[in-house]
């Protein structure tokens, strides 16, 4: 097959290499893979030495001549059985260059729950445009959340979860001492964006049940996590000194090689976290609540604790119960890395894709 590939490579290398794979992965098997992005990305030598060619364009905006035009050109230049578009600003652009190319397909990727709307406009220009031929979603939850929004066709919305592996979370363990905390810390570590969604209030209202573990520990990874109504909950938790803020980092892995298990405690939105997989890869075991597709990657109670959104006790029991239990922990993390090995594998997630293009073109 020959595959347009429209996305951007500009984010920090372990976020954007799950994806940036999987296109190396399909040009391994045999297929004419072809990238548009910004020539400057981090990942564009990588993509060269696979033998993928390089577009340099991408959009400044949500409808760009510039960026239609330059797509058109190279549809008309030689045939594409697949464009599949990335992102919000890709889409768009990708679909009004597909017009007129019938025996392209256009296919987009969708990455988090709620948000898009039959009655929304500006939907229509990104996964209800009249010229996407289907949707890839990241978790089955966001799939059941899309397929509810399209006229037709709901069998073309499809579950393809992204692929990893292991070596590329082998992280060395930061020595505790560089973090402030004793050897014997049990570590907690929580990673997200400062924004209502990610829950970080949830877990901290969760520490007024914890207090009591004297030598537990919870570690906030993110811009902007320190607002004053967090800080007020981490002070009034009765553990303000063993709740850091740590903002941005760079060495996320090697934190998180470090904890003794990681929570993510959203209450809406989610996708499929990136850092639930990052934890299940160097075997650390979870805490997820049910909201979007983190259900999805654990086995509640074998490989990770699944609880309900909004419960700071549900968090609170199960950090407890991890917390005396190193054998469960050690048990869980293992089970969890398995897991990762044997489910979400790289070539699964490229032959699926692969499967799934050659279902719409066969139709």
């Amino acid at each position: 097959m020959n595959i347009l590939i429209f996305s951007s490579y500009k984010d920090a290398w372990n976020s954007v290499r799950p994806e940036a794979e999987m296109f190396i992965e399909m040009a391994n098997l045999g297929h004419n893979v072809t990238i548009v992005t910004q020539a400057e990305s981090e990942y564009v030598p990588r993509f060269k030495k696979k033998g993928i060619k390089i577009i340099d364009c991408y959009p400044s905006k949500k409808v760009d001549c510039n960026t239609i035009k330059t797509l058109r050109t190279e549809l008309k230049s030689m045939h594409y059985d697949i464009v599949y578009a990335m992102n919000s600003k890709t889409i768009p652009n990708a679909a009004f260059a597909c017009i007129g190319f019938k025996k392209t397909k256009m296919v987009t990727y969708r990455g988090t729950v709620g948000g898009l709307y039959r009655h929304d406009p500006s939907a229509y220009l990104t996964h209800l445009h009249p010229r996407v031929d289907g949707i890839i979603c990241v978790a089955q939850a966001v799939t059941d959340d899309v397929q509810k929004q399209v006229w037709k066709n709901k069998e073309h919305v499809v579950t393809i979860y992204k692929g990893h592996d292991l070596n590329w979370y082998q992280a060395k363990a930061l020595d505790r001492t560089q973090l402030n905390l004793p050897q014997d810390a049990i570590v907690v570590t929580c990673i997200a964006n400062a924004r209502p969604s990610k829950g970080v209030h949830i877990l901290l209202d969760s520490a007024h049940s914890l207090q009591d573990i004297d030598n537990l520990h919870i570690l906030l990874i993110g811009r902007d996590m320190d607002t004053d109504s967090n800080l007020s909950l981490a002070k009034a938790s009765g553990m303000q000194d063993r709740i850091h803020f740590l903002g941005y980092r760079k060495d996320v892995p090697e934190i998180l090689a470090t904890s003794d298990m990681q929570i993510q405690p959203s209450i809406s939105g989610e996708g499929l976290p990136k850092t639930i997989i990052e934890a299940m890869a160097m075997a650390v075991p979870s805490i997820v609540t049910t909201t979007g597709g983190g259900k999805e990657l654990l086995i509640d109670g074998e490989s990770g604790y699944v609880i309900p959104v909004n419960d700071p006790q549900a968090i609170a029991e199960k950090i407890r119960l991890l917390s005396q239990c190193p054998e469960q922990r050690k048990a869980m993390g293992q089970k969890a890395q398995q897991r990762v090995a044997n489910d979400f594998s790289l070539q699964q997630t490229a032959q699926q894709h692969l499967n799934f293009f050659q279902t719409l073109l066969s139709r």
